[in-house]
């Protein structure tokens, strides 16, 4: 199971901010220290290219970030400062999803230890989110004539709004957003299916909502392709999150997501998506939570 990281190309942000930077590279640490993975396990992906971001992202978009012409308020709903650090951490970000997406059709799971930028619509970024690379990778596997149908199972605790906004007119992927009702885009975009779910929703509940959600899209829609935003952030620990779920019921989450796709012998390709704890530790065992089990389930096979 390939693990891709990008934790090496750092966004510089401002002393203070919110956006947990540093997560990435604890995962790193950790799920080396686990045992559980060998060293050839963790690979850097290549960036993603203007092709690529392009089948998700106007060319206006794409030439003003890369060019560093974002306005102030476009910078501001993005949540960073511009930099040539920011654009080229964005690159890998959705260029690990791609990749990710690659190695699992070739060995049925495999991680983007990053990503999970949702929030990124076709002509605009936001959330933390420059180029949304679910989307990104979406197409691209269906442009590269890999798959016909694709879902993407967002589990994050906010709505995926740009995913949904970008693949509206893209039936054969199908979006799926299990998220906070009251949580930000406080201005939602309408998925394929969205569940959302009132503050304080614990660990029964979440699960009873998502069961019948997986059984819509693998028995309906039938991807050849999963795309699982794991989100760390619907934890009853979490800053932005508003929900109430434990470290056992996300835990669980994780199991129905996976264990469906090996189940079913779908391909499957994961995205950490948010997490934003009070203490960054417990963030970070969650993401490794859920590339442990992956692992777990997958090697059964």
């Amino acid at each position: 199971m390939q693990l891709f990281y990008a934790d090496h190309f750092v966004l510089p942000l401002p002393p203070g901010h919110r956006f947990p930077m540093e997560k990435y590279s604890r995962l790193r640490e950790r799920l080396v220290a686990s045992g559980q993975f060998e060293a050839t396990d963790f690979c850097v992906p290549d960036a993603a290219d203007d092709t690529a971001l392009l089948r998700a992202h106007s060319a206006d978009y794409l030439q003003r970030v890369i060019t560093g012409e974002l306005s102030d308020a476009e910078q501001r709903r993005i949540g960073f400062p511009w930099s040539p650090e920011m654009v080229e951490r964005s690159r890998r970000s959705a260029g690990a999803t791609l990749a990710a997406c690659r190695s699992a059709l070739e060995h049925g799971c495999a991680a983007n230890m990053a990503g999970g930028t949702h929030h990124a619509h076709r002509d605009f970024g936001s959330g933390f989110c420059v180029f949304n690379d679910a989307a990104v990778a979406a197409l691209a596997m269906r442009a590269e004539g890999r798959v016909r149908r694709v879902a993407i199972i967002d589990c994050d605790v906010h709505q995926g709004d740009g995913t949904a906004a970008i693949l509206a007119d893209t039936p054969e992927v199908f979006t799926l957003s299990l998220h906070g009702d009251k949580n930000f885009p406080f201005r939602k975009t309408v998925s394929d299916r969205d569940i959302a779910l009132p503050d304080g929703t614990g660990d029964a509940d979440y699960l009873a909502a998502l069961a019948p959600a997986l059984d819509e899209v693998f028995t309906h829609f039938r991807p050849e392709l999963v795309i699982y935003l794991a989100g760390a952030d619907p934890h009853e620990g979490d800053r932005l999150g508003r929900l109430s779920l434990t470290f056992d019921g996300l835990a669980q989450r994780d199991a129905l997501v996976l264990g469906t796709c090996r189940d079913q012998r779908i391909p499957i390709a994961i995205a950490m998506a948010g997490g934003y704890g009070h203490d960054i530790n417990d963030t970070v065992a969650i993401h490794a939570t859920t590339l442990r089990t992956a692992a777990r389930l997958f090697r059964s096979t």
